[in-house]
């Protein structure tokens, strides 16, 4: 394992993906639009399943974190059912976020609490995934706990922390493994020329040699009651006010950016030509834009603002459109839906929003922006209590004025947990895993 660089290997696949890049083909009306570019697989038509990674919690079915696969098919007898669970053993390890390997055939998931991450295979039975390998030593082997966002790379998973194992604190960094889950390389978040050291998710624009990444806070904070951090003056002083420029062939920072307020999700327009990426703050309730100016230098600019900021609506998840025009923000302490025109994205203006929860996190949309998913919870102390934790799945179609409910599922009701990542998945993956073993015998 090497640190702070790419092995040969690695850089030779990054710059053949580059110039291989514009030649993926486009899904026709069915795969998310918030993936790493490098995956390939894609979902042609409708999704069938939709996979949910759900924090488990102490006496609630059997108490463990677990991936839920829910069919989402409106043509199948079971639509808006549960079909599969699988539970990863070990307790509870704050089950939060998830991400497909560059070939789709793997779904990595992760704790935030153990910093386990759980592989799943989910092509060779999409229905019903199987847990196929553990990683239980990446503290030990880099340093970094609570990993968080997987991003797909050429035969690797890129993987944020955020958090250390020396203090909790926010100052972190990033662990490259190859798709089998061996460690490769390790990758400090920048702590010099303005970088606070902190980390939270990873975007990239291969044709621009370009990685973002965006900063949050250390275990001591998120794994802490919202109720009390936010009545601690000093530890809310310790949430990233950060996003990173890097060169992704020399995997190096380039510049910092200052962004207050703790700039979560990053997705960057997939339009072809566009060379723009938007972000939101949780804590300030800001939507900022991250683009070159006329120079060429990178910078950050807020552009709008979400709610009202003086009652802290705490956007979480973003998901942009197939070609950038529109943004979904998820505002989790009002439970608001909010729907902003990107037409031009200096200048984002509302034009919808609609309470779809007592409170609601991730929101994932089809290609082809006519089925949207929202899930409910944000963390297992920072969630809602009494009546107001709702914990659930929530299916809508979107025909552009107007968000309608289509299927819900009860995680409560059916002791399931507290909802959180979702992730496609579609029968024709089986096939073409098929077809890829048989082409190679």
């Amino acid at each position: 394992m090497r640190t702070h660089s790419l092995g040969r290997i690695f850089v030779g696949a990054v710059i053949a993906a580059l110039a291989l890049a514009a030649l993926v083909p486009s899904p026709a009306g069915a795969d998310e639009t918030c993936n790493s570019p490098y995956m390939a697989n894609l979902i042609k038509g409708q999704e069938d399943y939709l996979y949910v990674w759900a924090l488990g919690v102490k006496g609630v079915g059997d108490g463990a974190d677990k991936l839920v696969t829910i069919d989402v098919n409106p043509a199948s007898k079971s639509y808006g059912k549960v079909i599969h669970k699988l539970s990863v053993g070990g307790g509870r390890g704050e089950a939060h976020h998830m991400g497909f390997t560059d070939d789709r055939r793997f779904l990595w998931a992760g704790g935030l609490d153990n910093s386990r991450i759980s592989i799943f295979d989910v092509g060779g039975d999409p229905a019903r995934p199987k847990l196929v390998k553990s990683i239980t030593d990446m503290a030990a082997k880099t340093g970094y706990v609570g990993p968080h966002t997987f991003y797909a790379m050429p035969g690797r998973m890129l993987v944020q922390g955020l958090s250390n194992a020396k203090d909790g604190g926010g100052v972190t960094g990033m662990a490259l493994y190859s798709n089998k889950g061996e460690l490769v390389a390790t990758y400090p978040m920048p702590t010099t020329d303005g970088g606070d050291g902190y980390g939270y998710d990873i975007a990239i624009h291969p044709q621009k040699n370009v990685m973002l990444t965006s900063s949050f806070t250390g275990k001591k904070n998120y794994m802490r009651a919202l109720g009390d951090l936010v009545k601690d003056a000093e530890a809310m002083k310790r949430f990233g006010n950060t996003m990173a420029i890097w060169d992704l062939k020399a995997m190096k920072p380039k510049k910092v950016l200052s962004v207050p307020g703790a700039p979560l999700e990053i997705r960057w327009s997939l339009k072809d030509g566009d060379t723009w990426a938007i972000t939101a703050t949780a804590l300030t309730s800001k939507l900022w834009l991250v683009k070159p100016d006329a120079a060429g230098e990178w910078q950050a600019k807020e552009v709008a603002v979400i709610g009202d900021p003086a009652k802290i609506p705490l956007p979480v998840d973003i998901s942009i459109n197939k070609d950038g025009t529109g943004l979904w923000v998820n505002t989790f302490m009002d439970g608001k839906t909010r729907y902003f025109d990107l037409s031009n994205p200096e200048q984002p203006k509302q034009i919808y929003e609609r309470a779809t929860g007592k409170q609601v996190n991730m929101i994932s949309q089809s290609w082809d922006g006519t089925r949207v998913y929202i899930a409910s919870s944000l963390l297992a102390n920072w969630d809602k209590g009494g009546a107001d934790d709702e914990q659930f799945i929530r299916g809508f179609r979107w025909d552009g004025k107007e968000l309608s409910p289509t299927f819900e599922v009860d995680f409560n009701k059916e002791k399931l947990g507290r909802a959180h990542h979702m992730k496609f998945g579609s029968k024709t993956m089986k096939a073409a895993y098929d077809l890829e073993r048989t082409s190679r015998r």
